[in-house]
């Protein structure tokens, strides 16, 4: 008896690979964080036929194809033959990280992806960056458009690396013809992240510079995942900005998270802030506080006009990142062990750190005048 069509057989095993005629999608960094939810979630997909996951070590996830190389490596052209979509989640954002070798991970192997993508006959790529690249602004509109300006600077920690990313972003369509490139900019990531936003969160008190207008907006990583697959099934192009519906005042979240404020002087908090980044003793330069200040919340009307909508609000995302965070302690952005905390406390911590900052300040002044 001859073998039964491939289509016969197709329709009667639906489970089967040919049966899928949805796209083979490559996920870098999908060992660990966004990239490790993701690519579990396309692995499930029935709209997707492959998930090929790229990491410098293997992941979890049993039903995707595995290649272990870094992704500044060229060779990845190679692995991305027959892909016809690749997120790259492939970001080093550690607030520990060597700030040189970070950038020259992030901006290097961005690059190498997109020119393997577009060298392999891949027809999307993917990139995620953030909202912050719009910039945290006094005289910004709440929210933004995705077509606002992006008026970021390279103050703050990763900026100046996402703002690369971006240019590249808009490079790679005109160097390599027929490859698509997205952008999606999530607002605050909350969900198994450590940034210093984050971190904010995990202080005694919540510092408020006198005068500003903060307004806080996140995202869960969950909603950014469902947001890539609508990027990775293409039922949305262009840059898209993705968050939970609206935001919350600073009062709000004072009173939901029942932290109570510290407010300086912006000269006080953005003076001390350069300085105790300049001498080591926090991860967080000046530049970060600008986001805790202003804002720059993203509206997501591309992503809603195309069906998407978040499934958490920005009350249980913050909710969750208070649980997260709980028996951590930060001041000024540096963790504290739990001896320190206990000794220095909540305010004494702070004017500690503040005080180191005038003490290196004034012996400086003292070797000026010898």
């Amino acid at each position: 008896m001859s073998s039964p069509d491939p289509q016969v057989r197709a329709a009667r095993n639906p489970s089967s690979p040919s049966a899928v005629r949805g796209p083979v999608v490559a996920v870098t960094g999908a060992a660990g964080g966004v990239g490790a939810l993701l690519t579990e979630r396309l692995a499930a997909s029935e709209e997707v036929r492959q998930v090929v996951a790229i990491d410098e070590r293997r992941g979890e996830c049993a039903d995707a194809v595995w290649h272990i190389l870094d992704v500044r490596d060229p060779a990845i052209a190679d692995k991305l033959r027959g892909v016809d979509v690749v997120v790259h989640l492939a970001l080093d954002l550690d607030l520990g990280s060597d700030p040189a070798a970070r950038t020259a991970y992030n901006v290097r192997g961005t690059q190498t992806v997109l020119t393997a993508a577009a060298a392999a006959g891949v027809r999307r790529v993917v990139l995620c960056t953030s909202a912050m690249v719009y910039g945290a602004l006094p005289d910004n509109e709440l929210p933004l458009s995705e077509d606002a300006e992006l008026r970021a600077t390279a103050e703050a920690t990763g900026v100046a690396d996402l703002l690369e990313i971006e240019r590249l972003a808009r490079r790679a369509p005109r160097a390599h013809p027929g490859l698509n490139v997205t952008v999606v900019r999530p607002a605050v990531l909350v969900g198994g992240t450590d940034t210093a936003l984050t971190r904010y969160f995990e202080s005694p008190r919540l510092l408020v510079v006198a005068g500003s207008r903060p307004a806080w907006q996140f995202c869960h990583v969950e909603d950014l995942c469902t947001a890539l697959e609508y990027a990775v099934l293409e039922k949305v192009d262009g840059e898209l900005a993705v968050g939970c519906d609206g935001w919350l005042e600073q009062e709000e979240v004072e009173e939901l998270s029942g932290i109570r404020r510290m407010e300086l002087p912006s000269a006080v908090a953005l003076g001390a802030a350069a300085r105790l980044h300049r001498i080591g003793l926090t991860p967080s330069p000046a530049g970060d506080l600008a986001y805790t200040m202003y804002p720059w919340v993203v509206s997501g009307s591309r992503l809603h006009a195309a069906g998407w909508r978040p499934r958490w609000t920005n009350e249980e995302v913050l909710a969750e990142l208070l649980e997260e965070v709980a028996g951590r302690h930060t001041v000024a952005g540096r963790r504290l062990g739990r001896k320190d905390a206990t000794a220095a406390g909540a305010a004494g911590a702070t004017v500690a750190l503040l005080g180191a900052a005038a003490v290196v300040r004034r012996a400086r002044r003292a070797r000026r005048l010898l």
